[in-house]
């Protein structure tokens, strides 16, 4: 699905949502909280951590996270490709290799690795939903985990087979480790899209559940003003 939200109406974008809404009718088992991962860093001295983190639309995922409390940074990019077609109107033809993903920089003194991921399977996307999340389709929209290193993706293992042990949810979860993969920013225009949009039909449809989820399941992390890329330094 191109986002290029201009180029909708706002009927045509709310009849999309809500129809996809009641297609999914009970199946749809919304947010709900997750236990804490069994397994996660010790990461004594450290002052800042990244981890790139995808599943659908970027929009979304950068506006969760920069309404958690010890996240420093979260950038809107691409991630799986090469940097010569990290370009969102090549990356939506799905033959890129990149996903729409985040770059999530935090302070390890005020959350956990471990935390980030589970919110980020909790409220931030379906991880269940193989190349797709919500109305956007294509492995553009996968859910996936590019570690900065070893450690997280050991963490990021041990807590996707933890969740599946326990069935935490009904299907399968999909999420893939990525490793070795170079995250690259998007453009301007999709920085902040959630804050600066509120009103749009696609973020009150799709994304602001998600914050509203986040400020129900994780009220200790949860910070009102989001930290923004538009403010940054």
């Amino acid at each position: 699905m191109n986002k290029q939200i201009t180029l909708w109406s706002a009927a045509a974008l709310c009849a999309l949502a809500i129809g996809f809404t009641a297609a999914r009718g009970l199946a749809d088992e919304g947010p709900r909280p997750l236990p804490l991962p069994a397994v996660d860093e010790m990461a004594a001295g450290v002052e800042s951590e990244t981890v790139v983190l995808a599943g659908g639309c970027f929009w979304g995922m950068q506006g969760v996270f920069q309404h958690v409390k010890g996240v420093t940074s979260a950038v809107s990019g691409y991630t799986g490709g090469e940097q010569r077609t990290a370009h969102y109107d090549v990356v939506e033809t799905g033959a890129t290799g990149h996903a729409e993903s985040v770059s999530v920089t935090f302070d390890p003194r005020q959350i956990s690795y471990g935390k980030i991921l589970q919110i980020y399977f909790s409220v931030a996307h379906d991880p269940t939903e193989l190349n797709r999340q919500g109305p956007d389709v294509g492995t553009q929209y996968r859910s996936a985990i590019f570690p900065a290193n070893d450690e997280q993706a050991r963490i990021a293992q041990a807590y996707i087979q933890q969740l599946g042990q326990a069935h935490a949810y009904s299907g399968a979860i999909v999420t893939k480790l990525e490793a070795g993969k170079t995250f690259y920013s998007a453009e301007g225009y999709h920085q902040d899209f959630m804050t600066l949009n509120p009103h749009n039909p696609y973020i009150v449809y799709n994304e602001l559940p998600k914050i509203a989820a986040l400020k129900r399941l994780f009220p200790d992390f949860y910070r009102t003003d989001p930290t923004r890329v538009s403010t940054a330094g």
